[in-house]
């Protein structure tokens, strides 16, 4: 008799509407009938998954989390921190879900169990934030805290709408903050009400926000930066290019890099895949390519042709 894989379930309950509840079953049994010997644990406290990961990941031949992007950011800051690797599955639950979207990852619950287990790993980038993680957005500034700010009940109820809302509560209160960025041989000194180092086509629920030709195994990220505005005119246009989606206008400044610093004088609040990830005077993100591999559809656009072709890695 052919010998079972192992497969560590790990959920959050609560995240979304808590939908995985009425899920549960029927998740196992796509796992059970792929092949795999289940192990389940639900998330007990914050970092739980982050360090059950960490520890225990070398026992199984495939880990699927389920929850929001937190959850997400956890199982794969547990897997960073391990030499050796398993891939990762991952079924959304969250209020956002903003990289399972860039992965192309079902909304159903049961069809993204079907891709975590009968999908093909794919090798994407992951961002280290001084000594700390992040699967596709580390920010600063304006919104920023609006994702861990809002109650998860309004979450629950609105969906993306709660953070939009959040928001606009802020608007009269702008803060900027003066910092010094540098990355490759350039220099940009300035004063910022918001900055984004990404990996993703969407954030906080925006898609294309994050720029154009976005790859999530090239490399590099894309960052995104704004300075103040000085008055009412200079704030519409920059609201403007964002919402039309472009980033044409001296307000804005878009690249590319691979490794960014920043530097300031007063403690800036980061957020971390939409946790709050501390305040920080000067750190420096880099981009570690393809380090972590994530189970997608076997057709999916973005997988290297040769990898469709063979389906490597697929479970049959």
């Amino acid at each position: 008799m052919k010998k079972r894989k192992k497969l560590l379930f790990v959920l959050n309950p609560y995240s979304g509407k808590g939908q995985i509840k009425n899920k549960l079953l029927e998740i196992v049994d796509i796992f059970v009938k792929n092949g795999y010997r289940v192990t389940v644990h639900t998330t007990q406290c914050p970092q739980d998954a982050m360090h059950l990961v960490e520890k225990t990941a070398g026992k199984y031949d495939l880990v699927v989390c389920s929850g929001g992007d937190g959850t997400l950011d956890e199982t794969v800051t547990g897997m960073m921190r391990r030499e050796e690797r398993v891939p990762i599955g991952y079924i959304p639950a969250g209020s956002t879900n903003d990289f399972a979207g860039s992965l192309k990852i079902p909304k159903r619950m049961e069809k993204a169990a079907e891709v975590a287990v009968e999908g093909v790993p794919f090798s994407c980038d992951i961002g280290s934030f001084n000594g700390d993680y992040f699967v596709y957005i580390a920010a600063f500034g304006i919104f920023t805290d609006v994702s861990y700010g809002t109650s998860q009940e309004l979450k629950n109820r609105i969906g993306h709408a709660a953070y939009i809302i959040e928001g606009l509560k802020r608007l009269h209160t702008i803060k900027s903050y003066h910092m010094r960025v540098e990355y490759e041989d350039k220099v940009i000194e300035d004063e910022f009400i918001y900055g984004m180092v990404s990996n993703s086509t969407s954030a906080g629920g925006f898609k294309n926000i994050t720029g154009k030709d976005v790859k999530l195994d090239d490399g590099v990220f894309e960052v995104t930066l704004i300075r103040m505005p000085k008055n009412p005119l200079e704030l519409n246009e920059i609201i403007t290019c964002l919402t039309n989606m472009r980033q044409s206008t001296e307000y804005i400044y878009s690249f590319k890099t691979d490794k960014i610093k920043f530097i300031s004088q007063e403690e800036i609040p980061w957020t971390l895949d939409g946790e709050y990830g501390g305040s920080h005077t000067e750190l420096v993100i880099e981009n570690e390519e393809k380090a972590v591999e994530i189970m997608v559809k076997s057709d999916a656009k973005f997988l290297p042709r040769q990898q469709k072709e063979q389906g490597i890695g697929q479970i049959v």
